[in-house]
């Protein structure tokens, strides 16, 4: 029948102020919700206060926005270089004597073997370089990433398939991502949003971040930190490489890397004790000082260059061993500069080269106007249903008003707990929420008047809405759920924002349209005791 326990009238009710109990920070500025923090009596356990707030999306609040994309070009050169390092320590452990050297093709490299015996020999060993491709669905494809090829006269071609390349794009992609959030995060910035977009892409938003020239800095930098020796000119050995100290002249620098940044523990700016200039701090793990230290004894005399994305930023003579596994580096920075090289130190290096194809920057007033013409269109939405709801069904429709309220409370109260990111589609999610949450209302309704003028009395028409009503209300919003979890999975950036907001919104419609509804008409029927239904 149509009652409710003070228990379940209490536990509703309960549940209700909680949930607008958590929507509460999001209502305040920044500065009133600091104030409010430091308000609330130490003795007060945290978890009892609310404090998480929703975060404001791009649009809403201004920021930069960077896409990014891999340099397929340098990420198969990069490849290759390896894949000729492998190349060479395969052919020295079997011995065998090539012609002509290891050369770098299009997409792999090639090297003359003329010795028939030898070429069989090697050649099952230069096939195990190639590795199955995986994929976390299916597992093994049965695709290899590389395809190893020879012909008559002694030509062996490794060449890398086509396969091989988008699994090493899309693995670096994933890598890119990690290493992105790290260096964003250290930023000070508030719910960045980094993500795939497309095969080989990846779309960076900050919001609240109005320098985008510093973030292009962060992530338009590889980061790849190498420890060599200057060569000597005409060396065979060595490269031409720019160098800050020589004003971007090209000095030759050794072609073996003594020690890269994946042995760095830590980098911190600082600055030096004789010269008062910013430099950047950097400390090795065990591995890392061992073979640092070890270089460093073996060349004592000679200018070690330290190579920041091919590039020797600096060129210090090594006076005497560095055992400590500690050193500085120094270039002519700025504090800025030192800072940012600390960061990428930090963060790491990234797997490949990503080039910026598009740059956004939203200012704060753009987004302030999207705040109040969402804001406007909610309260304009909002009126007109309170308004057609009232008229239309007298004290159910206020009672449809009073849980639609409630509904758009709790679907902050869930945003602020998630601390999800409100974008403006999201506003457009609510205004949506708000007509879907209504609709649950007029089937019931609309199924109490059916079973009154079927001649069921007041309370067993009421019962019967509710329960007749409750499956079509249950599938109409698993459809759209199902549309809302395909746009969150397949979607992006707004799209998502979009999709997390309908989804809140759906959840809480079936509370407050089938439960609450029900509770406060099941109140007003025991205080009230009408003999007909009032619509």
């Amino acid at each position: 029948m149509l009652r409710f326990s003070k228990t379940k009238v209490i536990f509703t009710l309960g549940a209700v102020l909680v949930g607008l109990l958590l929507a509460v920070p999001s209502l305040m500025s920044r500065d009133e919700r600091q104030a409010y923090l430091k308000a609330i009596p130490s003795w007060i356990p945290t978890w009892m206060v609310p404090t998480r707030a929703i975060v404001l999306g791009l649009d809403l609040q201004g920021g930069s926005q960077i896409l990014l994309e891999v340099d397929r070009a340098d990420l198969v050169r990069t490849q290759a270089l390896s894949l000729r390092d492998d190349v060479r320590r395969v052919l020295r452990e079997n011995g065998v004597a090539i012609e002509g050297g290891i050369q770098i093709s299009g997409r792999g490299v090639q090297v003359r073997i003329p010795d028939a015996a030898a070429r069989a020999r090697v050649l099952p060993k230069l096939r195990e370089l190639s590795q199955p491709i995986t994929s976390a669905i299916l597992g093994q494809t049965g695709a290899q990433t590389l395809g190893v090829a020879e012909s008559p006269d002694g030509l062996v071609q490794l060449t890398f398939t086509d396969q091989g390349i988008e699994d090493r794009i899309r693995r670096a992609v994933d890598q890119s991502i990690e290493v992105i959030r790290r260096r964003v995060d250290q930023l000070g910035t508030t719910e960045p949003s980094i993500q795939r977009q497309g095969a080989d892409r990846v779309l960076v938003q900050v919001p609240g971040l109005q320098d985008p020239a510093r973030l292009e800095e962060i992530l338009g930098k590889t980061a790849k930190l190498e420890f060599r020796l200057l060569g000597d000119a005409g060396s065979t050995d060595t490269e031409l490489l720019p160098s800050r100290d020589a004003g971007g002249q090209r000095v030759p620098v050794e072609r073996q890397i003594i020690l890269d940044g994946a042995d760095l523990t830590d980098a911190t700016p600082g600055f030096d004790n004789r010269t008062n200039e910013p430099i950047v701090n950097f400390r090795f793990n065990l591995r890392g000082a061992q073979r640092f230290g070890d270089a460093t004894t073996r060349n004592v005399g000679r200018p070690l260059a330290i190579v920041l994305d091919n590039e020797v930023i600096s060129a210090p003579r090594i006076i005497q061993p560095i055992t400590g596994g500690q050193g500085q580096i120094s270039g002519r920075f700025t504090v800025q500069q030192a800072n940012d090289l600390s960061v990428l130190l930090r963060s790491g290096a990234l797997p490949a080269k990503l080039t910026i194809i598009e740059r956004r920057t939203v200012g704060p007033g753009l987004g302030r106007d999207s705040i109040e013409a969402g804001k406007l269109a909610t309260y304009v939405a909002t009126l007109f249903v309170v308004i057609l709801m009232f008229a239309t069904y007298g004290v159910f429709g206020f009672i449809a008003n009073v849980a639609l309220v409630v509904h758009v409370g709790l679907i902050f109260g869930l945003m602020s707990v998630l601390e999800a990111t409100l974008t403006l589609p999201g506003i457009a999610g609510i205004v949506l929420t708000i007509g879907t949450a209504v609709d649950s209302n007029v089937l019931i309704y609309e199924r109490i008047r059916e079973e009154a003028r079927a001649g069921r009395s007041v309370v067993t028409a009421i019962q019967a809405g509710f329960d007749r009503a409750f499956a079509t209300i249950i599938d109409s919003n698993s459809t759209m759920a199902i549309a809302a979890l395909i746009l969150f999975f397949m979607g992006s950036g707004p799209v998502r924002g979009f999709a997390v907001v309908f989804l809140l919104g759906i959840l809480t419609t079936v509370i407050t349209a089938v439960t609450m509804t029900r509770m406060m008409i099941a109140l007003w029927y025991g205080y009230a005791r009408p003999k007909a239904i009032p619509f």
